[in-house]
């Protein structure tokens, strides 16, 4: 009898094909799951944010609200809080990108001081870092949306487009 070493071409084709279709299944899943973490990683920025807001606005009343995600934040490591850089959140969410997402924050100066402001944050890639938008407004309220091809509308947090989110 004769002695074959290796393998054959049939063989290897057919742990080829099993490769491909544990490959089919895993990845959906685990694209899903990168999303839902990319979700929850946004929802736990914003009410960062809003705690920023809140810190800030009570740090300096004269000011109120912050203007913009910078002034929340400050440089790291040594950041030294004033006014325009008050070293509330961390360096990488004050760039406005993190996770998938990006985030604006944006104090309205209807008075004196700023007595409200939006915070939103939208995948940076639609159904692909992410599903749904977050925004906040001055009400401390986490809302979210699911734009359709990029379609709801920023700048607004309140109307029929958003939820509240299960806090």
């Amino acid at each position: 009898m004769k002695h074959k070493d290796g393998f054959s071409l049939i063989e290897l084709l057919i742990v080829v094909a099993i490769i491909l279709i544990i490959a089919a299944i895993a990845i959906p899943s685990l694209i899903r799951s990168r999303i839902a973490a990319n979700e929850a990683s946004a929802s736990a920025s914003i009410r960062t944010i809003i705690s920023g807001e809140i810190a800030y606005s009570s740090s300096y009343p004269a000011i109120g609200y912050s203007s913009d995600l910078a002034s929340l934040g400050g440089p790291d490591p040594g950041c030294t809080a004033s006014s325009t850089s008050a070293c509330l959140i961390d360096a990488a969410l004050t760039t406005g990108t993190k996770s998938g997402y990006q985030f604006t924050a944006v104090g309205s100066n209807p008075n004196p001081s700023n007595t409200q402001y939006l915070i939103d944050g939208w995948p940076v890639v639609l159904n692909g870092t992410g599903n749904k938008a977050f925004c906040a407004v001055e009400d401390n309220v986490v809302r979210f949306t699911t734009p359709s091809g990029g379609a709801a509308p920023r700048g607004t947090c309140t109307g029929g487009t958003y939820a509240p989110i299960g806090n």
